[in-house]
């Protein structure tokens, strides 16, 4: 027997605007905007909460649109969508691909914003069904991992109430039409380090003069791989990644210093804390070898936490999005090494669920190379990619897994 918050989630979205939605994400996919410059996706995001009649504010925590919808007594639920684009060079040929040079929507936030954008035009339209109050949010500056955290700062729920739950979900690659939940932690922390490595710098003619810091960043960059392979549990789930190697000016010139930036995947403090500790000891020795004249300095920058879903939050929401699509589009995959800033909407105590839809057009996933699920995951345009593109197919579904999921919570007439 279909629950009343199946049923009542496929009525208010059995006659949805899809052409008008289409439209709203090309547009939003045409003008992408880097993290705290989104003014002009939250002046659109903020002009349609107004009319389907939310209160709006704009420009919490920099960029942020808050709007809120009271409808009676009721648990108060916050719907999230992140709204900052990257700075990535669009590669996929679409006719609506970003008319912005260098900026690019790679990881499927404008999809995001379009699905926020019906799920609460619908709620509202449909304000009968229910009772209580929804909270619905586009944050600015995910990609940084600040965001979440700049809008509560702000006063975020001392101006709109404390919500209850919170529900946000994230596109992914995989073929369209599936809805992956885990009743735990799904995505990892991020933490990001800086190594400027010190030298002495000279002519390139005269090497022998120099203590050549490039040299030094070389060996750095192959001996950090070995911090994953060995010196963490073949157990624990760990990620290294060296993203950028920066020194010199000119071909003939050693320069005096040379920059590293590391990102670090980890599930637990225990694991970043032994990363850390690695990371510079491993920096401090190869600096001592090369004979440069200062230790390194090792920095540790922005961070994202840990996403963990709580199991009751997570199993009412997958439950709904059961019924409303079948249960074979619903499982869990594990956790991901991916990483969001959603969790610091919680404030350490607020249950939440957070899952994926997955987003590639059924004939890029069927012509991608492999016989296997797993084979062909590794091959299609994953987020971040310059290829990246959610197949329109996934506008209506998107907006049906956040409005399943929020009358999942509400107060059900």
């Amino acid at each position: 027997m279909t629950s009343a918050a199946a049923r009542t989630a496929l009525d208010l979205t059995s006659d949805l605007p899809v052409t008008g939605l289409e439209d709203l994400y090309r547009d939003l996919h045409r003008h992408p905007e880097l993290s705290l410059r989104e003014h002009r996706t939250a002046g659109t995001l903020a002009e349609r909460l107004r009319r389907a009649g939310y209160e709006t504010a704009e420009g919490v925590g920099g960029t942020g649109v808050a709007g809120v919808l009271r409808n009676g007594d009721g648990p108060t639920v916050l719907l999230r969508a992140d709204m900052d684009a990257l700075p990535v060079a669009e590669e996929t040929g679409l006719p609506y691909a970003s008319e912005t040079a260098g900026v690019m929507h790679a990881c499927g936030h404008d999809m995001h914003v379009t699905w926020l954008a019906g799920a609460a035009a619908a709620l509202a339209a449909g304000r009968e069904t229910w009772r209580g109050t929804l909270l619905v949010v586009g944050q600015p500056a995910e990609e940084t991992g600040r965001g979440a955290s700049r809008m509560v700062a702000d006063g975020l729920y001392e101006r709109f109430g404390r919500p209850d739950v919170l529900l946000g979900q994230h596109a992914a690659p995989g073929p369209a039409g599936l809805y992956p939940h885990v009743p735990g932690l799904i995505m990892s922390a991020a933490t990001d380090v800086d190594i400027v490595v010190h030298g002495l710098g000279g002519h390139g003619s005269r090497p022998e003069t120099t203590v050549d810091p490039v040299v030094t960043a070389a060996y750095l960059v192959t001996r950090l791989q070995t911090v994953v392979s060995r010196e963490i549990a073949a157990g624990e789930s760990a990620v290294l990644t060296v993203g950028r190697i920066e020194a010199g000016t000119r071909h003939n010139i050693i320069p005096a210093e040379a920059r590293i930036s590391l990102n670090l995947r980890t599930q637990s403090e225990a694991v970043l804390g032994r990363m850390l500790a690695a990371i510079r000891r491993i920096a401090r020795g190869e600096c001592l070898a090369a004979g440069c004249p200062r230790e390194p300095d090792v920095t540790v920058g922005s961070s994202f936490p840990v996403t963990v879903n709580d199991a009751g939050t997570d199993a009412a929401v997958a439950a709904a999005h059961r019924e409303v699509f079948g249960a074979g589009t619903v499982f869990d995959p594990g956790p991901a090494m991916g990483s969001e800033d959603f969790a610091d909407l919680a404030l350490g105590s607020i249950p939440y669920a957070f899952w994926f839809v997955t987003s590639t057009p059924a004939e890029v996933w069927e012509q991608a190379p492999g016989d296997t699920v797993a084979e062909k995951f590794s091959a299609v345009p994953s987020n971040h990619s310059p290829l990246f593109a959610p197949d329109l197919s996934t506008v209506a579904p998107g907006v049906r897994t956040l409005v399943s999921g929020a009358l999942a919570l509400l107060s059900v007439a």
